[in-house]
């Protein structure tokens, strides 16, 4: 093994936590190391994680293909368009998306040299005493020493012991890569993953059934944005069967035959691929030495305050593998806060104000607490909402499905928390998330003046519709 070497920071993973916290670090004038084991499809080391290579960004760049190709057949029409015969080439496709993954992972590479990130390849565990142990993927060890040592490693899908994953049986990974349009697709899980990748195929003419095993769809969103949602999911052939509880699934010579128990008793269907789409678990497996003093919970989950501090000194974790929602933009703020929090700076992340998003078509966004969450907690609040359908830019651009709900305390009007439903609020929804910021109230959103026409009228007449004076519907 070569010698020791010394850093201010040693970062042990270059997913969304862990490369945005190298890099934040070393422009405060840290001397700082990253550590990455991931490689790309081609074999060579690829950072940027899960999100960059097989998560966020390789997902949307199949949303989008498929979404151009699913508006060829079904909303063209109504612009006076017309095609024959169109067809999408899956490879193709495939490759587009290999070509946008490859310049984002080689984008990470290059922040890291130009802000002087020293970067090793291979995977990296916490020994006691702030020492990194690296085995490369050149089958040689390093050891790096932190003052501080900032572990972000991210998450791995969960397998089922009745599905392992295999050639038909697949989680997010191999749902990527698909080299044809699966004339019957199954999936298992109706949660973010489940309903993007199950929206692409289907959008590409594959017979999707997605099984989820909760009663509720989209439990954690705002009840009438799931309902919204499920209706336009239902009008895009998406079968979406609830109370659905898997058991089994074995691969078969005419396809993949699942199992499953909902309230009419035990079901069965044959699909030509399955994807588990069931969440994710913390990758700490082989992560931590024996005596380094970091706490893993039940879950595999490493334990932290609300500073991301381990407890051990000098130790700290950030973004998949700690609590809080499994979300790249999490991932960023903490790695940024606790860079930050090294270099003696103040660094927070406020997880109340996170927002969520689902890139489907409608996409569905909220951040801040639900109606159902409020009357939980027995806080009161007024609800103001408006429909997608009343405005001019939706529907100009065929897109008129949806709405905004804002919330707000009844007594200080502070805004507590917005739902979307509709085409792009993935991008609408940061209003919510800087009133909030700002301890903003739906008064304030609804006097800021917004572009006509434009969707954010949308968010400005819900606003107005808590105080029962939006202009475009009736109070």
């Amino acid at each position: 093994m070569s010698e020791q070497q010394n850093f201010d920071v040693v970062v042990i993973g270059a997913g969304p936590a862990g490369y945005h916290a190298a890099i934040r670090a070393a422009q405060l004038g840290l001397k700082t190391a990253c550590i990455d084991a991931a490689l790309g499809k081609d074999g060579k080391p690829a950072l940027g994680g899960t999100c960059l290579r097989v998560g966020c960004i390789p997902s949307k760049a199949l949303l989008d293909s498929s979404r151009q190709f699913w508006n060829l057949g079904h909303i063209f029409g109504e612009h006076g368009i017309s095609t024959k015969d169109a067809k999408i080439d899956v490879p193709t496709m495939i490759g587009r998306k290999d070509k946008i993954v490859k310049q984002f992972t080689g984008g990470i590479a290059m922040l890291f040299k130009a802000n002087k990130v020293t970067t090793f390849y291979g995977f990296g565990q916490l020994q006691p005493g702030n020492v990194v142990k690296v085995k490369q993927h050149d089958g040689t060890e390093v050891e790096l020493k932190g003052t501080n040592v900032i572990i972000a490693a991210g998450s791995d899908s969960i397998e089922l012991p009745f599905a392992k994953f295999g050639e038909h049986i697949v989680d997010n990974i191999g749902a990527l890569d698909f080299e044809a349009v699966p004339k019957r697709l199954g999936v298992i899980g109706a949660g973010v993953i489940g309903l993007e990748l199950g929206s692409v195929w289907n959008r590409l003419g594959s017979q999707v059934t997605i099984l989820e095993a909760l009663p509720n769809f989209l439990a954690a969103a705002d009840a009438e944005v799931a309902k919204v949602s499920a209706r336009e999911f239902k009008k895009q052939n998406l079968d979406i069967r609830l109370g659905a509880k898997v058991s089994k699934a074995e691969v078969k010579k005419d396809g993949v035959h699942v199992t499953y128990t909902d309230d009419k008793g035990e079901q069965a269907i044959v699909v030509d691929k399955l994807l588990v789409s069931v969440g994710r678990r913390a990758a700490t497996k082989g992560l931590l030495a024996d005596g380094t003093g970091v706490k893993v919970d039940a879950r595999g989950m490493i334990e932290v305050d609300e500073h991301c501090h381990t407890g051990v000194d000098g130790v700290w974790a950030v973004g998949d593998c700690v609590r809080g929602p499994m979300l790249a933009h999490k991932g960023f703020e903490e790695g940024i806060a606790v860079a930050e929090l090294i270099a003696g700076l103040p660094g927070h992340v406020n997880l109340d104000t996170i927002p969520w998003v689902i890139y489907t078509e409608p996409e569905i966004a909220w951040v801040g607490k639900t109606e159902e969450q409020l009357k939980a907690e027995g806080i009161p609040y007024k609800a103001g909402s408006f429909p997608f359908a009343a405005v001019g830019r939706a529907v100009a651009m065929a897109e008129p499905a949806g709405f905004v709900k804002v919330l707000a305390h009844a007594e200080t009007d502070t805004v507590l928390g917005m739902h979307l439903v509709g085409a792009n609020v993935s991008e609408l929804v940061h209003e919510g998330v800087l009133t909030m910021e700002f301890k903003g109230s739906a008064d304030d959103l609804a006097r800021i003046c917004h572009a006509h026409p434009s969707m954010s009228e949308a968010v400005h007449d819900a606003a107005m519709a808590v105080h029962k004076r939006s202009i475009h519907k009736a109070n």
